[in-house]
């Protein structure tokens, strides 16, 4: 009697291959399908996270369908160690390999924030220190002066440390470049006197058409080795930079001992009086060549300019200035010109 047929069994190792192989199609399908996202959408990554916590956390925020999945994606393509944690803006429907190749650049979210120029440094580091997603507090204050105002950008985990670090950098090389090509002849020992001079220019007028003018009558007092009698001095001998002052400033402030006070002390104060700006650093540096020697504010946001006593009588007359309107208005004259105050 003959035998009945064996039936034929497939190989383990056949069956296995199939199963890895339907898993790798499924696996790139995914991988290459458009994600469940509906909009555009910020998520926040935390720091110390790894691919598994990743993949959880973007399943969590309807980024992905598959965190497995996306798990076995990314170890397929060798980014499985190289995912960065952080703040990213993922596009509506990326697919899984976008949103991968995205944690892998670390393009995180940019947050922008202006400093504004004439900003003491007391005054930036409650700036940055009110600034959300940084991470550790100022508490001491950089020096005067030493700090660029710009626009800056940073990232959710950035440390507060490195941006006041990139502000300093970036005056630093600033000032540089500007001191070796300055005007020849200033009466400026250094870059930081130019920096002192700057943050006064900085203080006394915010119009750029006026910078390198006010520049010039500081610079040609200084020569003359006249008081540069300048408001924003009295204002910083009075604050100590810590925060602006709160009132006018009075006759009597003008006597206040101080070595920073410029109507009772020679030359230029002995620190920077706040963090001026790249147009006033720049004016400091190549001031206008000008035969005045006093200015006065006009009541509407300019200065008019004199070059004697006897003319900027004339303009504070016809302005009915108070005290703290410019060099030489804020305190009665002496009846004649005289090369020092």
């Amino acid at each position: 009697m003959a035998s009945a047929p064996r039936a034929r069994t497939i190989p383990g190792f056949l069956l296995l291959a199939a199963s890895l192989a339907c898993f790798g199609l499924w696996t790139w399908r995914d991988w290459t399908s458009p994600g469940p996202l509906m909009q555009t959408t910020t998520i926040v990554l935390p720091h110390g996270a790894g691919a598994v916590e990743i993949a959880r956390e973007l399943a969590q925020d309807g980024v992905i369908a598959h965190p497995w999945l996306f798990v076995a994606g990314a170890a397929a393509t060798a980014d499985i160690f190289s995912l960065r944690a952080g703040e990213y803006e993922i596009s509506a429907a990326s697919t899984p390999a976008c949103v991968a190749e995205l944690l892998v650049s670390g393009k995180t979210v940019q947050h922008r924030f202006t400093i504004p120029e004439g900003l003491t440094s007391a005054e930036i580091v409650a700036v940055v220190n009110g600034l959300p997603g940084l991470e550790g507090m100022l508490s001491r204050k950089p020096g005067e002066g030493t700090l660029l105002p710009e626009t800056y950008f940073y990232s959710l985990g950035d440390k507060r440390e490195t941006l006041i670090e990139r502000m300093r950098n970036a005056q630093a090389k600033l000032v540089d470049d500007l001191w070796a090509s300055r005007a020849h002849g200033l009466p400026l020992s250094d870059p930081e006197d130019a920096i002192t001079l700057a943050s006064i220019v900085e203080k006394e007028t915010g119009r750029e058409d006026e910078r390198a003018h006010v520049a010039g009558v500081f610079v040609n007092r200084l020569r003359l080795g006249m008081r540069l009698q300048a408001d924003p001095t009295v204002i910083y001998a009075i604050t100590k930079g810590e925060k602006p002052l709160d009132r006018p400033l009075g006759h009597d402030d003008l006597g206040v001992e101080s070595p920073y006070n410029t109507y009772e002390v020679k030359g230029l104060p002995p620190t920077p009086i706040a963090n001026p700006g790249a147009a006033s650093i720049r004016a400091a540096m190549r001031p206008l060549q000008t035969d005045d020697l006093y200015f006065v504010a006009d009541g509407t946001g300019k200065h008019v300019f004199a070059k004697t006593l006897a003319e900027q009588n004339q303009h504070i007359n016809e302005f009915h200035r108070q005290p703290g309107q410019g060099a030489g208005s804020t305190k009665p004259p002496p009846a004649q010109p005289s090369p020092a105050h």
